[in-house]
């Protein structure tokens, strides 16, 4: 296969007239273009350019292959402004996934603010709790909510996830409200399966991590179904503030051992490594970090 190189430094010599004039333009010496053209000559079997002391002038051969060098290296270099618009005005369509309750309530309603800000950008939106493979399935940002990310993905934080142990007024009326983690033995607690850690809640507090055994009548592997039988009073939960937030600050939950849950997840944006980051993905992402910020409005 021919060195397209090679190729690019004879459409350059072929416009500029002289190898002197295309090493200058191209910032380069007159006998590293000559040798460029030569090698280019012995791959291919034949003169190119005929060398006189006073101008140069092409062989028949050479016109023709000027031809297919200089539409080679136009397309190039309309691939190369191409780039470089989309680079520096967000344009396109961008592929985000996100997981399913933080999605819906939080990602999809911003992106009224966000998208007349782009006018020239498109957003194709997978709501999905289904862990995706960006580079498999083609998708520019994955958001998530996750303890640890991924070593070979870039991973910037949106939001700290807080957590708290919460039921409404009227189950604590009935049963008291938990002073310590250990008082939990005697709530109807629910617990939410895909923590991890099923039937055990964990704390960190005064005498460090404990690990506490939870009972209770329902299992669910759904934060917001979660939620809705918290506000049912069925029984007490551990859930993220990002969904009961406004329940918290309306008063219809009330939060309990606030002191002794961690800060343990985060809210990631996830993208694949890049030397240049497309404009679409970059003001997508800090969008979202200047819309969350360090205390997010669901914890204000």
């Amino acid at each position: 296969m021919l060195d397209l190189n090679l190729m690019a430094v004879f459409a350059r010599v072929v416009e500029a007239g002289s190898f002197a004039e295309a090493a200058r333009r191209m910032n380069s010496s007159r006998s590293a273009v000559s040798k460029a053209v030569a090698k280019l000559e012995k791959s291919l079997g034949a003169r190119l350019i005929n060398r006189t002391t006073r101008h140069l002038s092409l062989t028949e051969i050479g016109s023709m292959v000027a031809d297919h060098c200089s539409r080679m290296l136009e397309e190039a270099e309309q691939g190369e402004r191409l780039v470089a618009s989309l680079s520096s005005e967000p344009r396109g369509v961008l592929r985000v996934s996100a997981s399913v309750a933080f999605g819906t309530l939080h990602v999809a309603p911003a992106l009224a603010d966000f998208l007349p800000r782009y006018p020239d950008l498109k957003i194709d939106l997978t709501i999905t709790d289904r862990w995706v493979d960006l580079a498999e399935e083609g998708y520019d940002v994955l958001i998530r909510v996750m303890s640890d990310p991924p070593n070979n993905w870039v991973a910037r934080t949106l939001a700290p996830v807080r957590r708290r142990v919460c039921a409404t007024p009227d189950y604590f009326a009935r049963y008291g409200v938990p002073q310590t983690p250990a008082d939990l033995s005697q709530h109807v607690c629910l617990d939410y399966t895909r923590s991890g850690e099923v039937g055990r809640w964990r704390f960190v507090g005064p005498d460090g991590e404990q690990s506490v055994p939870i009972t209770g009548p329902l299992h669910v592997d759904d934060d917001e179904a979660l939620s809705q039988a918290v506000l049912g009073g069925l029984g007490i939960a551990l859930l993220p503030t990002f969904i009961i937030g406004k329940d918290l600050q309306s008063g219809k939950l009330q939060a309990v051992l606030s002191d002794y849950v961690p800060v343990d997840r985060h809210v990631y944006a996830l993208y694949l490594p890049t030397r240049h980051l497309p404009s679409k993905v970059r003001v997508f992402i800090d969008f979202f970090v200047e819309q969350f910020g360090s205390v997010p409005y669901w914890d204000q």
